[in-house]
């Protein structure tokens, strides 16, 4: 078994990023059932902007520095005041070996105090993949390992439910072009309450993500959609766990 990698320990590449942190919301009790780590410059700079600056040479090191700066950085904001989860996206293709890789991640979680299990590991299917097999040892792994798993932007990308049908992930998320005008959309609500179907069935849990109106909102409760996303409830905050406000004017404190 390959115990270590070049790429996973090499300090050649340094990022100056921080996380802003976007709540998942659970519409049954209002509260964050978790919080996605999105990553930003220092100074509050955009996604794109540190993204841009990824390349296949020093993606590794970003991915593990992103990790690293997640979950210090949700600690720091009081997530372990809470029980919520947190949602960490990763590289599938920045990873060696699931076990080698995995062990910055593990030492940060024990430094901080950050339970392990309250982990979830998102990727999107709109990344290639150079070797789908790999994916799904990636995604065996992790569940041994006690973390939770997530396709992010699920219906976005070219594989849709191909990509399902290789990995049964613990989580998937709706991608925000499926919900965008739901409430107006017949053929978009049957989509989503197909896919919705299929999770229940393979027991996946399935997120929704990107609501920004009622009408949204409105329409995914009907369907049946427990848990969901978006500036509607609560937009990323930098450094910070925002408050969630639910149609209707109910708010909830991530941090009491």
């Amino acid at each position: 078994m390959q115990t270590g990698c070049q790429g996973c320990q090499s300090q050649a590449h340094q990022f100056d990023i921080a996380m802003a942190f976007q709540p998942i919301v659970d519409i049954q009790t209002g509260r964050p059932f978790a919080f996605e780590a999105l990553v930003r410059g220092v100074n509050g700079e955009g996604a794109g902007e540190v993204l841009g600056r990824v390349t296949p040479e020093n993606r590794y090191a970003f991915d593990q520095q992103c990790r690293v700066a997640a979950i210090e950085g949700a600690v720091a904001a009081g997530i372990l005041d809470t029980d919520a989860r947190l949602s960490i996206n990763f590289l599938p293709n920045a990873v060696y070996s699931p076990v080698a890789c995995i062990q910055l991640t593990l030492k940060t979680a024990q430094k901080t105090g950050f339970p392990t299990d309250r982990l979830i590991f998102e990727f999107t299917e709109n990344e290639e993949m150079v070797d789908s097999d790999h994916v799904g040892t990636i995604i065996d792994s992790y569940r041994k390992m006690g973390f939770g798993t997530a396709i992010d932007d699920f219906g976005a990308g070219h594989a849709g439910l191909g990509l399902l049908a290789k990995f049964q992930t613990d989580y998937i998320k709706l991608d925000m072009d499926l919900i965008r005008g739901l409430d107006t959309s017949l053929p978009r609500r049957m989509i989503v309450e197909g896919v919705l179907r299929i999770a229940q069935s393979l027991n996946i849990v399935v997120i929704a993500e990107g609501i920004e109106t009622v009408g949204e909102y409105e329409a995914l409760r009907a369907i049946g959609i427990r848990y969901i996303q978006g500036y509607l409830l609560a937009r990323p905050g930098f450094k910070s766990l925002p408050s969630v406000t639910l149609p209707g004017g109910d708010r909830y404190a991530a941090v009491a």
